[in-house]
């Protein structure tokens, strides 16, 4: 009566990502620019079920629209509202918050930008998205396992980006909640990451390759509380003294990058104010140019890092001067 084998049915790799899309792609009717491989790079972690969810909502996008057959543009809104959730246009922002949001998205990805071992940028928007105001988005280059203790404190500097954004254009009492909000804010995403390096997997010189378990408290029948001391008081406040260090070590980071950059952010958040979302080769072609090819939305687009065609009058961004504040 015992089963004892264990089988471990983890999240599909790429080739695995474009095999389920291959299934679930036969029941739809796709248009030949449609790259499988290309959706299959640009979603890892996504699940099975992700994968079907997106492939659904590409044919109710493209249905919305007329449209008999399904495009790579259709694909990747559809992957877009799957992984990050509904754009809210009808959602009312001051201008005053759209400056603010579009530099605290822009610090994320000027610091992004010049640190060379984060991914490179995909998408930066102020459009307000599920439960965020903007976002940016960076594309994995290929299906990652781990990570190195150098990634881990550049991501933390990505993240805290935003925060400092607004520290130096706007002053440290007018910083806003958009970097707050718990666990999945910018702020708890650092902390988190800077508490595993500690906690999780030894990463700080302080207290060695060693794993330390959390001190919890359960409620026992809503009577009494028990509490597990899985770490000694002197042990846990040297574990809250390095996720301090490591979390200030990327604060300190990211504002050594926005303030040598100054100039960059002020020129991506007025870009961001007025065309509210840029890709990552719009991002790179206006930092190293000063000026930029806007993209037609209405043009299909495959994903970064694949061909673009050549039909459609795009507009060109005129030169944008710094300075806006």
């Amino acid at each position: 009566g015992r089963f004892d084998r264990q089988v471990v049915v983890p999240l599909p790799d790429i080739v695995g990502r474009e095999a389920i899309l291959k299934i679930h792609a036969k029941k739809i009717n796709t248009a030949p620019d449609v790259d499988l491989r290309t959706i299959a790079r640009r979603t890892p972690g996504a699940s099975g079920a992700d994968l079907a969810n997106m492939c659904n909502e590409s044919a109710l996008l493209a249905a919305r629209t007329n449209k008999k057959i399904i495009t790579m543009l259709d694909f990747r809104s559809a992957i877009e509202k799957v992984m990050f959730g509904a754009e809210r246009r009808s959602m009312v922002i001051t201008e005053d918050g759209k400056k603010e949001t579009a530099y605290h998205e822009g610090g994320h990805a000027i610091v992004a930008y010049n640190l060379d071992i984060l991914d490179p940028i995909y998408k930066a928007t102020i459009i307000p998205t599920g439960l965020a105001l903007g976002y940016v988005a960076l594309l994995p280059e290929r299906d990652e396992y781990t990570k190195s203790k150098e990634k881990m404190k550049a991501t933390i500097a990505m993240s805290m980006g935003g925060r400092v954004a607004e520290e130096l254009i706007f002053g440290i009492d007018k910083i806003s909640t958009g970097a707050g909000g718990g666990a999945g804010s910018d702020i708890g995403q650092a902390t988190k990451t800077a508490r595993d390096m500690v906690t999780k997997f030894g990463m700080s010189e302080e207290l060695g390759p060693l794993t330390y378990g959390e001190n919890e408290e359960e409620v026992f029948l809503g009577r009494s509380v028990q509490k597990h001391q899985n770490v000694s008081e002197e042990t846990a406040r040297k574990i809250d003294s390095e996720v301090r260090r490591i979390v200030d070590e990327a604060y300190n980071k990211a504002k050594e990058i926005l303030s040598e950059k100054i100039d960059d952010l002020h020129l991506l958040a007025k870009a961001l104010i007025e065309y509210e979302t840029l890709t990552g080769e719009e991002i790179k072609e206006l930092i190293e140019k000063r000026t930029f090819e806007k993209i037609d939305p209405d043009r299909t687009i495959k994903d970064a890092g694949t061909s673009v065609p050549k039909s459609g009058k795009a507009s060109t961004k005129p030169n944008i001067s710094p300075g806006l504040k």
